[in-house]
């Protein structure tokens, strides 16, 4: 990876991309095989040949969905400077331009948990938790060398979590503010939830 805020490439085989339109739009249980297989240019048996069921597909999607977003989230940690609020700064900046820019992917894989069965929950909630982890550590990385101001480590990470998730169902590319400017807004949010004390204004900038 060379660039953990470029998105561009979402890494999907034809029918895979052709799944995750159709799932975005219409909801799994509303897609057909037939539907996919129509969009991705394929026979139904053509289909089958790659993927076993449509749950089998759910599931590829959603692993390929959940592995980048976390490939990033590493890269973006260790692309930091070790100090827990670069730490944040940097991994709570991909989660967001993940949302942002992969928002089929992303709303697919929290919407359509109701639709996993119980092997594929149990994985994605297993890659949803190490996630929340990472942040979680950062934030108590914070707490302990006074960065952050936080009693409540696990649940101000799945607070922050859930800040960047929320961006995919309500941000619009051709908004009034720009990607980078959607970042700095929630950004400045995600460091109140996890206890960074406001900067100080002095009287002069008052």
């Amino acid at each position: 990876m060379t660039d953990w805020r470029d998105f561009s490439d979402d890494g999907l085989t034809d029918t895979l991309r052709a799944a995750r339109g159709l799932f975005a739009r219409n909801g799994y249980h509303a897609t057909s095989i037939r539907a996919v297989a129509d969009a991705a240019g394929l026979s139904v048996p053509g289909l089958y040949h790659h993927h076993r069921s449509k749950q089998a597909i759910l599931g590829a999607l959603v692993d390929a969905t959940m592995d980048r977003m976390l490939t990033h989230t590493r890269a973006a940690d260790a692309d930091a400077d070790g100090s827990a609020l670069g730490r944040f700064d940097n991994v709570l900046e991909c989660l967001l331009r993940f949302h942002m820019l992969r928002r089929d992917d992303a709303f697919v894989a929290s919407t359509e948990m109701r639709s996993m069965d119980d092997t594929l929950l149990r994985r994605h909630i297993a890659q949803r938790d190490e996630q929340q982890r990472m942040i979680a550590d950062i934030i108590a990385q914070g707490v302990s060398d006074g960065t952050f101001r936080c009693s409540h480590v696990g649940d101000a990470a799945r607070a922050a979590a859930s800040l960047c998730v929320a961006v995919a169902g309500w941000y619009d590319p051709a908004g009034a503010l720009s990607a980078d400017e959607v970042v700095a807004r929630q950004l400045e949010i995600a460091r109140r939830i996890a206890g960074l004390p406001p900067p100080v204004v002095s009287a002069d900038d008052s």
